[in-house]
């Protein structure tokens, strides 16, 4: 699972993904409920755009008063065709780029939580598959489907003791445009694997003291 990652900034978007930023500002990291640059087909042709969207699926904001809370920063691939916070975006393939230059995994292995930084050599940027909803006040969110990593080499060191291991994808880039292509929900998972740990660098990243992350913490399971 991830709850936490490094966005592109603006150059990159242009210079990597060739895309136009967005209009309105995000921050160096994202947790859910925070504004970040997502890419996906343009409603009116195969042009590939980039709006700013809401880390979860569905918003806290968009939840009414009194209905339980459940996290949808992630949605878990065995079950993203069936939960109702998923399945209609996924059935119509509202498929996503999360360009990102980090993402962020606690590690348990000392007794207590650090926090690790993944991402690829030289902090090259890459795409996190995403799935992305709008609403009616024409905002949009999103979230990023996990695999299990039980047998990953690197995933399986993160989260607590017990816990089942989960994983983003990160999308090879010659895959990029047949995911944001793809109209066959089925054929949609075929993209869905997990990273090779060879072509993966990770590194304890600490939060900065004082730095206090959101309460939220976990994904939709």
């Amino acid at each position: 699972m991830c709850v936490n990652y490094a966005p592109v900034q603006r150059q990159m978007l242009r210079d990597v993904f060739g895309v136009e930023p967005p209009p309105g500002e995000w921050r160096s990291e994202a947790w859910p409920d925070y504004p970040a640059p997502i890419i996906r087909r343009a409603a009116e042709s195969d042009a590939w755009e980039s709006v700013l969207a809401s880390f979860s699926m569905v918003p806290k904001k968009a939840i009414p008063p009194g209905t339980r809370y459940f996290p949808t920063a992630n949605a878990r691939v065995e079950t993203i065709g069936k939960l109702r916070s998923f399945a209609p975006h996924w059935r119509a393939c509202q498929l996503a780029l999360i360009p990102a230059t980090a993402f962020f995994e606690p590690n348990w292995e000392t007794g207590k939580a650090i926090r690790w930084k993944i991402g690829l050599p030289g902090g090259e940027p890459f795409a996190i598959a995403g799935l992305w909803r709008a609403w009616p006040d024409g905002a949009v969110s999103f979230a990023m489907p996990t695999l299990n990593a039980d047998q990953h080499a690197l995933m399986k060191r993160f989260h607590k003791p017990g816990e089942e291991k989960r994983g983003v994808v990160l999308l090879p880039r010659n895959e990029w445009d047949n995911w944001l292509s793809c109209r066959d929900p089925e054929h949609a998972r075929t993209f869905l694997r997990l990273y090779p740990t060879e072509s993966l660098v990770a590194e304890p990243a600490p939060m900065p003291p004082r730095t206090r992350k959101p309460a939220e913490s976990s994904a939709e399971s």
